[in-house]
């Protein structure tokens, strides 16, 4: 009777161990699936391409107007030692005569009107940058995704910057007429080209400010796009918390 009994334990609890070891499974496939899904990555639907350069658009415009507004403020520029334009350097003489002449209040003054320009562009700059975004073209969007964590910033950049600069000029030019910057440029400047044999100065401040200003907007652009690349609450749309979340699977 023992011998009957003993075999038909072994199966019963072999049995109850395969089960076990299903239910097991069935839970850990619903757990993952469950992790997947609060990514917004679900195993059974991939990311396509499509919607990772979408997740990208989304991602620059968020950053380019979350960097505009920050750097439209007073002092976005002008107090922000990452942004601060300095005196033109190719106009360095000028600076070094002026100083020798006891002229550093006006420096002074005209450096300040350069960032306050740019911060006055900054106010006008978001629909700029967002009509280049919507109008770059992205081929190979998971290249960007999983590259640096300022790819997408810097694709911009590449992609756009010479459209950027032609759309943005105008900008700035009205910016520098409304803070009044050749008002402190034109004494400084008139006064050095009569010093006699000096080799005349006048660079483009509307050149010089333009590309500052861009330049400082990038850096602003890739700190955002930092952010959504690791930080889940900076993805503030559906299609950001999908694209990104998908990185940290």
């Amino acid at each position: 009777m023992k011998k009957i009994i003993f075999p038909t334990l072994l199966v019963i609890a072999v049995t109850i161990a395969a089960c076990t070891s299903q239910q097991l499974q069935q839970t850990a496939d619903a757990a993952k699936n469950a992790v997947n899904a609060g990514t917004g990555t679900p195993a059974a639907n991939p990311l396509t391409n499509d919607e990772v350069i979408s997740g990208l658009r989304d991602a620059l415009t968020v950053g380019t107007n979350n960097s505009s507004a920050f750097a439209s403020k007073v002092d976005g520029f002008y107090k922000n030692p990452k942004l601060f334009i300095p005196f033109p350097s190719e106009a360095q003489k000028v600076k070094d005569w002026a100083i020798k002449l006891k002229m550093e209040a006006q420096l002074d003054k005209f450096v300040e009107t350069l960032n306050r320009s740019a911060e006055e562009a900054a106010k006008d700059a978001a629909p700029v940058f967002v009509n280049a975004i919507k109008g770059m073209s992205i081929g190979d969007g998971f290249a960007i995704l999983k590259g640096a964590d300022n790819a997408a910033t810097q694709y911009l950049k590449d992609k756009t910057t010479a459209e950027l600069r032609v759309k943005f000029t105008p900008v700035v030019q009205n910016a520098i007429n409304k803070v009044e910057v050749t008002k402190y440029w034109n004494p400084i400047i008139n006064n050095y080209n009569k010093v006699p044999f000096v080799e005349k100065q006048n660079p483009d401040l509307t050149a010089y400010v333009t590309d500052r200003a861009m330049e400082g907007l990038f850096k602003l652009i890739a700190e955002e796009e930092l952010k959504i690349r690791k930080d889940p609450v900076a993805r503030v749309t559906d299609i950001l918390k999908r694209v990104f979340g998908s990185l940290t699977q």
